[in-house]
């Protein structure tokens, strides 16, 4: 996960579309504050259960992983779907409401998704479980630093001299089964719009050692305001403080809904890197503008 450097857009519902002047030259919306002792016990009421939940997620897996070391080397059969559990915990301790439309691919593969919110190692690890992968400096960020830890991120460095070394890691979690889940638009927005995706991400699904009838899922990541809330409540991006964020999501006095699409896969068999990224976006991108017009329809 990660957080631009530039501008957010300004309050109105705008399309997926691609990043624009209007993207880069607005402000960002103002965070709600818990209001009164209702908005703090509201805080507490969902925060603390969630962080118990976290916690002993994260106690859990310990030797549940060293149990699948034992039995099944570099796979993970039980974690991925205890971290499911816990996600789906924590989405319930919060508060948020998740639905999921379509099927979990199966066979060799990764996932590609637009990216919002640290919301999304939730919702999406709720609805199928996956293996987020992520630059390194996330490890070290207070909160996010537990979910990754429950969530078995697979970290990289942007460093043009690991580059072969991360590949092969890359690799290494494919043929065992994990799957992986990246954010290819390199950084998260405010959940109105998907940002052209990166080809160079694209790389390391081209390596010749990974299995035959490698796959890619793009999914869809929409996540409907509270009533009467901005647009892009849920959106955590560009300068935001998490923790301002934490306590807006927290305190709010009712929650939406996240929905996550799972479309169908695209096979990497005589794709290159530019056309699965650019193939991959357009699913993903109009995954994003026809649920958002549906929701702008009900309104």
């Amino acid at each position: 996960m990660s957080r631009p450097p530039h501008a957010a857009p300004g309050p109105q519902r705008s399309p997926a579309g691609q990043d624009g002047p209007a993207w880069r030259g607005e402000t960002l919306p103002a965070m709600p504050r818990p209001q009164g002792v209702r908005g703090w016990w509201r805080v507490v009421r969902r925060g603390v259960p969630a962080i118990l939940v976290l916690l002993a997620g994260v106690v859990a897996i310990l030797p549940l992983r060293g149990a699948e070391r034992v039995l099944h080397g570099p796979r993970r059969p039980w974690t991925g779907v205890h971290v499911q559990i816990v996600c789906r915990l924590v989405l319930a301790c919060i508060g948020l409401r998740w639905r999921r439309e379509g099927r979990p691919m199966r066979g060799p593969g990764a996932v590609v998704a637009n990216h919002s919110s640290w919301l999304d190692i939730l919702t999406l690890n709720a609805a199928m479980p996956v293996f987020f992968v992520s630059k390194s400096e996330v490890r070290g960020w207070p909160g996010i630093n537990i979910l990754t830890a429950v969530t078995d991120t697979h970290f990289v460095v942007r460093d043009p001299r690991q580059a072969g070394a991360q590949a092969a890691q890359f690799a290494a979690r494919i043929r065992a089964g994990h799957r992986l889940l990246f954010f290819p638009e390199g950084t998260s927005t405010d959940g109105l719009r998907v940002l052209p995706f990166k080809p160079a991400l694209f790389q390391g699904f081209l390596d010749p050692d990974l299995p035959d009838g490698l796959a890619i899922q793009p999914v869809s990541a929409i996540y409907d305001a509270p009533p009467g809330a901005d647009p892009r409540f849920y959106g955590w991006w560009a300068d935001m403080a998490l923790a301002d964020h934490l306590l807006a999501v927290l305190s709010a006095p009712r929650q939406g809904c996240a929905r996550i699409v799972l479309h169908p896969p695209v096979p990497v068999a005589g794709e290159t890197r530019k056309t699965l990224a650019r193939r991959c976006e357009e699913v993903v991108r109009r995954g994003v503008q026809d649920r958002l017009a549906l929701t702008e329809n009900k309104d």
